[in-house]
């Protein structure tokens, strides 16, 4: 049945009945705590990802890959990040594949993205969380086009660490992206007080009260200031 359906992959088309393909499916539930089964499987959707298979086939073998997806699938992903069609299906099963491998090939490609890819690419590094570096962010935050600076300040918020609000208090805030900083710096003073960690989460607010893009910012700030008395 398994190798049906990655026969059926070959020719694999919206509109087909899923149910050409459910083995697959199937064999990913079934190899969870199966190491050796769970690798072979995930080489073999690697492998369809190089092949001229339809649209909708890849789309689906990266959903499979955002599930089992490791180290081992991440270079066949990464080869997608720059397609018009494919990157966004592609970034999503590296953004949670939990490899370094993964982190590396997403920040690689941000470089010569074209720039809704680079928006995209700059969202699912925000998403991971701790793990990614903030340098590269820290540089869309610095862009000139106000979309992708927007996309580097709410990533980092994302992120919420003491390095990500380094890098969003040293920011020279614009007109296009003072309300963006500002809700990332918010996200980041709500999860230093999740932490417990008072006197960093005042020193957010305190800046946000500095930058001050709208009075609604500043009521915020100025009661975030009161809640870390």
């Amino acid at each position: 049945m398994l190798d049906q359906a990655f026969e059926a992959l070959k020719t694999y088309k919206w509109g087909v009945d899923p149910k050409a393909i459910k083995a697959i499916q199937d064999a990913v539930v079934a190899t969870h705590g199966d190491t050796a089964s769970r690798k072979e499987l995930e080489s073999k959707l690697a492998a369809v990802l190089a092949t001229d298979v339809p649209r909708a086939a890849k789309d689906s073998v990266c959903r499979f890959l955002k599930t089992i997806g490791t180290a081992h699938s991440v270079e066949a992903l990464a080869k997608l990040l720059h397609d018009a069609e494919l990157s966004h299906m592609a970034r999503h099963a590296l953004q949670t594949n939990n490899a370094p491998e993964a982190v590396k090939a997403l920040v690689g490609a941000i470089e010569k993205a074209p720039k809704k890819i680079k928006i995209g690419i700059i969202s699912s590094l925000g998403a991971r969380g701790t793990d990614v570096p903030i340098a590269p962010l820290a540089k869309a935050l610095e862009d000139k086009d106000p979309e992708i600076s927007n996309a580097g300040a709410l990533a980092l918020g994302a992120i919420g660490s003491s390095e990500a609000v380094k890098a969003l208090a040293g920011a020279k805030a614009t007109d296009e992206n003072k309300i963006a900083v500002c809700d990332a710096m918010f996200q980041c003073a709500e999860n230093m007080l999740n932490h417990g960690k008072k006197s960093e989460a005042k020193a957010i607010y305190s800046t946000v009260l500095k930058i001050g893009p709208t009075k609604a910012a500043k009521i915020a700030a100025d009661l975030g200031v009161k809640a870390c008395a």
